[in-house]
């Protein structure tokens, strides 16, 4: 069982460093409950006001289901206030069931998606940090029991560690020397079975993802330049957005867009996400993984994108702190793992073989 208390005042004071007057939104399901109050406690110790927002299962199903077509291309004005006015923002992955939107058509999704995107823009300026609390759901997706899915995430988190905040900082430590390496590079190869894929990053900034925005966290990312992205690249771990069982992906660019695209499972959404936008087609994000206390994929991107040993490419809009420009209502990451045979390079330097880091 994961210790909610110290998992919630490591959220509070690494993650979103709370202050004493902010208000802080907390966004998850019923079955956070557990966290949902010791949330409460560690922010009001901190001198700050938590404003809990749960989901009633079946709620979000339900919009889709009832929304009349405005709805889903306008949004309260409420929660664009509210979005504003927060000081922080933490939401907490906790389902019932992982597959409840399955059913739903892309292109309603995409709509509130679009629709949203000022709410979204509003909270990213802001401190925000995204989590998972383990549930029986997300515990049969990864193949798991609930004990053992909640040791591993209690692992991936560093909650098992004596000090989680000291082992963050190390490994924040290896992503400054990594971003080091980075830095200056132009052009980044990726290459596997399947793949052989070059991309510019050619002054653009790195992030070291530390914890504090995704917990758990353990990636450098950037955005590539718009146009750089040339040859194909398979993702060989299932990636589906909206608990979507998408699987196989192969894709091929030339100049930066996507101009093939087919996947093994889940086709039919992956061709209705990639005409989301006119930048649905682009990249917004290369990142490398460096947690390797996850150590396999568990049908969550929170987690399977940042496997030590990975790289992962978003199709979609771009983080702005990058320098990335590409705008869509669509950010999907999707993994390709180089621990069976695969490279990665930057201006020829290996920076990744097989799975490991070379120094």
């Amino acid at each position: 069982m994961i210790d909610a208390a110290r998992f919630a005042d490591l959220l509070a004071g690494y993650c979103l460093e709370v202050e004493t007057g902010q208000q802080v939104l907390v966004r998850s399901t019923p079955l956070a409950a557990p966290l949902l109050l010791e949330l409460q406690r560690a922010i009001l110790e901190r001198g700050a006001w938590p404003l809990l927002r749960v989901d009633l299962p079946g709620q979000v199903e339900g919009f889709y289901a009832h929304a009349r077509d405005w709805q889903l291309d306008e949004f309260p004005e409420l929660a664009l206030l509210e979005a504003r006015k927060a000081n922080a923002t933490l939401s907490i992955q906790a389902p019932e069931n992982t597959r409840a939107l399955t059913g739903i058509d892309p292109a309603r999704m995409a709509r509130v998606a679009r629709a949203r995107e000022p709410i979204r823009e509003q909270t990213l300026r802001r401190r925000w940090c995204t989590t998972l609390w383990p549930t029986q759901a997300n515990a049969q997706q990864a193949g798991a029991s609930l004990a053992a899915f909640e040791t591993f995430v209690s692992r991936a988190l560093f909650l098992d560690q004596p000090d989680p905040v000291r082992s963050w900082g190390e490994l924040r430590a290896f992503q400054d020397e990594l971003i080091g390496r980075l830095r200056t590079a132009r052009e980044l190869r990726i290459e596997a079975e399947g793949t052989d894929l070059r991309l510019s990053v050619k002054g653009r900034t790195w992030v070291n993802s530390d914890g504090r925005r995704n917990m758990p966290s353990g990636e450098v990312f950037t955005g590539p330049l718009e146009t750089s992205a040339n040859g194909t690249i398979t993702f060989d771990v299932p990636s589906g957005p909206a608990g979507v069982d998408v699987a196989g992906v192969r894709l091929r660019f030339e100049d930066g867009v996507v101009v093939e695209a087919r996947a093994e499972r889940g086709d039919d959404h992956l061709q209705r996400a990639l005409r989301t936008d006119d930048g649905a087609r682009r990249l917004g994000e290369i990142g490398i993984g460096t947690n390797f206390g996850i150590d396999r994929p568990v049908g969550a991107i929170l987690f399977d994108e940042k496997i030590g040993g990975t790289v992962h490419l978003a199709l979609g809009r771009s983080y702005p702190e990058t320098g990335g420009r590409n705008r869509s209502a669509l950010h999907w990451d999707l993994i390709c793992d180089l621990r069976r045979g695969g490279r990665l390079t930057a201006d020829g330097e290996v920076i990744q073989q097989d799975g490991r880091f070379v120094r």
